[in-house]
């Protein structure tokens, strides 16, 4: 395993400084990265490339498009395409028709696709030990959870600040993973276990038992435009009517606040409190940062109540920000309890972890909480495999200097295109939004683009999301914004 993760990194690494779509003209100053930037809007991509209408459906397409309608459940609104392959940042659709792909899967695909040192962990390991359940012990689960926990230490995040390291004393380490099938089963492992913290700190500041129908600390705490999950416990916090509504009654004691109001936290987080739950960056609900102070208010009200912080870094963490959490570079007085994490772990492949400090994890006991599927063999190796690679120092810098320049591509995209666009471009690293003053456009520029061979993705009611693999490259972030500004260009003439 160790011998094909090295392999692993020397693919890869580093985007490429130029290439397709970086741009060297007129005399804007460059980029942080060192790369020049344009001087004005690209308008080479204002014709459709990749038609979606009736009559550009072969009968291929159609057969497929048939076939789903008539066997698969309806919950998804997916235009009239059929993806056949990937390779890197590309996908290609089943007529041959090449998309460079700025949504990675929904943040999924860090490494981008086919990547060949995933397909060999993939392919030996299921040669070898596929399924196993956790009725028994494998060497991949440990080995991931060992590297998640000793990464969290020497980079920032549950409670260490960065640099630091601790021996496995007594017979731990200072925190506990278990690993879930998806980031929705992890956000429900996580609630489940604070509720029973909750009901133990309960007991011990009355003198019952946890167990006594008077306990009253069950409540637990959401943020508005958070996004968790849509299994019942995940979806209950999850504020988002058009998601809830349908579903209704949810998990009764869920009390929603405002990211970033210090002046509610008061009120709102209380002694009846189990659990608060926020994503540092809020990925669905529109790429909104939490601020660091604010953060650091919450922690301080959980701690006086009791209550267990968690923080859903799902889309957010590993390494998306340029960090392995996006709350390693804030103070160890503004970190959680608890961190759920799943999207890019295994690159593609289901998995999802929770991170529990150890005060938090000793409620837990044989039989408390159970998966079949979860932290199998495979999904461990990937784990593993993927995570030795993002972790990798040259990999770490890329991604800043990848940013760097998207981020300097972005904020001319406000300066060019100021009626349409907000002025402020949210996010950090590579989890990006742009906010746009109408509602209605961001769901038309995604579709623009698309039929210009860039895939987007929106995010809350005002926002297009640009979370692209992690070995992104810069020619690709440079053909990607060539496209959004022909598109924005198109929106205004519209």
């Amino acid at each position: 395993m160790r011998a094909v993760a090295r392999q692993a990194r020397r693919t890869l690494v580093r985007p490429t400084k130029h290439g397709l779509g970086v741009r060297c003209m007129g005399s804007e100053p460059s980029s942080r990265s060192g790369l020049s930037l344009p001087s004005a809007p690209s308008t080479r991509y204002t014709a459709v490339s990749h038609p979606e209408d009736a009559a550009s459906i072969t009968p291929q397409v159609k057969e497929v498009l048939d076939r789903s309608n008539a066997y698969i459940l309806p919950v998804y609104a997916r235009p009239p395409i059929v993806m056949a392959k990937g390779k890197g940042a590309y996908i290609w659709d089943v007529q041959g028709r090449q998309y460079l792909d700025f949504s990675a899967g929904i943040a999924v695909n860090a490494l981008g696709h086919g990547d060949e040192g995933v397909v060999e962990v993939m392919r030996t390991t299921a040669a070898t030990l596929l399924h196993t359940s956790n009725v028994y012990h494998h060497e991949h689960a440990g080995k991931l959870a060992e590297l998640l926990i000793q990464l969290t230490q020497a980079e920032g995040g549950l409670g260490w600040a960065p640099g630091s390291a601790r021996p496995v004393t007594d017979g731990t380490s200072g925190a506990k993973v278990f690993f879930s099938n998806s980031g929705t089963e992890a956000n429900e492992g996580a609630l489940k276990v604070a509720r029973k913290v909750g009901k133990e700190r309960w007991a011990r500041a009355t003198g019952k038992t946890w167990d006594d129908p008077a306990c009253d600390k069950v409540e637990i705490v959401c943020f508005e435009r958070g996004f968790h999950g849509r299994s019942m416990g995940a979806l209950s916090v999850t504020t988002n009517p058009k998601y809830q509504k349908p579903f209704t009654p949810l998990i009764p004691g869920v009390r929603v606040g405002q990211l970033n109001d210090t002046a509610a936290l008061g009120g709102l987080v209380g002694e009846k409190t189990c659990a608060v739950i926020v994503e540092p960056i809020q990925g669905e609900g529109g790429i909104n940062v939490a601020e660091v102070e604010w953060l650091r208010a919450l922690r301080k009200r959980c701690d006086e109540v009791g209550a267990v912080l968690i923080y859903d870094e799902i889309q957010c963490g590993l390494y998306r920000t340029g960090k392995l959490w996006a709350h390693s570079s804030v103070p160890a007085d503004a970190h959680p309890d608890i961190v759920t994490t799943a999207k890019p772990l295994a690159n593609g492949y289901p998995i999802g972890a929770v991170l529990l400090r150890d005060e938090i994890a000793e409620v837990m006991t044989a039989g408390t909480h159970g998966t079949t599927f979860g932290g199998s063999p495979l999904a461990c190796a990937l784990g593993y495999h993927v995570l030795s690679r993002l972790s990798d120092r040259a990999f770490v810098a890329s991604i800043e200097e990848t940013s760097d320049y998207l981020e300097a591509r972005l904020a001319l995209l406000t300066t060019w295109f100021p009626e349409v666009l907000e002025e402020r471009v949210r996010g950090r690293g590579l989890i990006r939004g742009l906010g746009f003053k109408n509602s209605a456009h961001p769901g038309r520029v995604v579709e623009l683009a698309r039929e210009r061979g860039v895939l987007l993705l929106t995010a809350g009611a005002d926002a297009v999301r640009l979370v692209p693999s992690l070995n992104i490259g810069a020619g690709e972030v440079g053909h990607a914004m060539d496209v959004v500004e022909s598109c924005l260009s198109v929106l205004e003439s519209e």
